[in-house]
């Protein structure tokens, strides 16, 4: 038996390759589309939006900083969360007094709000030690919700001007600090002009994806649908963060007129509100560690599906 050579093994293979039914490799058309899906998973993990009570619970501080912050201005004509404006009045008034037009009564005023601010947020600072909300570590919520309606209490019972005024910033410099960052939505519950910020660009993009696709749904891709989901579920929390403010202002300044005595009484509703869900975490804090527990491991499974 006479074995093929070199030739004939490569005349074999030529013959073999023209002869078979050869499919052409068809382009991956799928590859840009996962990628697609892919970026738009990402985006939707991107913000996930706090759970119904935890939303409610920022809510409801919000209301209650609004209302706080009218009844300091009815009572003291000042206003207590208002850093930005005190900041300005600083300077104003650090003019006016070289200028001789204030005295330095007035910048005193505004140097002390701002600094009881500081305050209030450094007290939060020791109290809870994480960026986040985190209920299962060792961050004394309660005990922070306490201080801060122990200072709305001394508030509206103390008085004079400066010093009721001061005490009622430090508790909005408290609270403001305790939910700084949920989910990756910023939360300020003491003033809205970050939040009427985050509305405006949050609308601005939404507006601005329909306009490049003709104002119609059916042309979105999956990335674009995506931001679309998560701008959506921003603004959610954002309006109802500002509503709540609105109407604790406006529920602020009704009260401040039914409840018998000085203005300043009305301080007295919000410090309950704190002072409540102080008492109830810490007497329900292992309770409430469980039930977050439950949530993160079902939150988890379902993210492994």
């Amino acid at each position: 038996k006479v074995l093929p050579g070199p030739r004939q093994k490569f005349r074999a293979f030529a013959f073999a390759a023209m002869t078979q039914q050869v499919h052409p490799v068809a382009p991956c058309e799928s590859s840009p589309n996962a990628k697609m899906k892919e970026k738009a998973a990402q985006i939707r993990k991107s913000f996930q939006r706090p759970k119904f009570w935890v939303m409610g619970f920022g809510w409801c501080l919000a209301a209650c900083a609004g209302a706080a912050n009218v009844i300091a201005f009815k009572s003291w004509n000042l206003y207590a969360s208002h850093v930005t404006g005190s900041t300005s009045a600083m300077a104003f008034r650090l003019e006016g007094y070289h200028q001789g037009e204030y005295g330095s009564e007035s910048l005193k005023e505004a140097s002390l709000l701002v600094f009881s601010f500081l305050c209030g947020a450094y007290a939060c600072g020791l109290l809870i030690d994480k960026n986040q909300v985190h209920f299962m570590g060792k961050a004394f919520y309660g005990l922070a919700l306490i201080l801060n309606s122990s200072l709305l209490v001394v508030a509206a019972f103390i008085p004079g001007r400066l010093l009721p005024v001061c005490l009622v910033a430090a508790a909005c410099g408290l609270q403001n600090a305790m939910c700084t960052s949920h989910f990756g939505a910023i939360i300020r519950t003491t003033h809205v002009t970050g939040t009427m910020t985050d509305i405006g660009s949050t609308l601005g993009r939404i507006s601005m994806i329909f306009l490049r696709k003709g104002c119609r749904c059916s042309k979105l891709n999956d990335v674009e649908l995506a931001e679309v989901g998560v701008d959506a579920r921003k603004l959610a929390v954002l309006f109802g963060l500002w509503s709540f403010y609105f109407m604790g202002g406006l529920f602020g300044v009704y009260m401040e007129n039914i409840i018998p005595g000085p203005p300043q009484r009305a301080l007295l509703l919000p410090a309950t509100f704190t002072g409540s869900v102080g008492l109830f975490y810490m007497a329900c804090r292992q309770i409430l560690k469980d039930y977050i527990k439950k949530l993160e491991r079902e939150r988890f499974e379902a993210d492994l599906k």
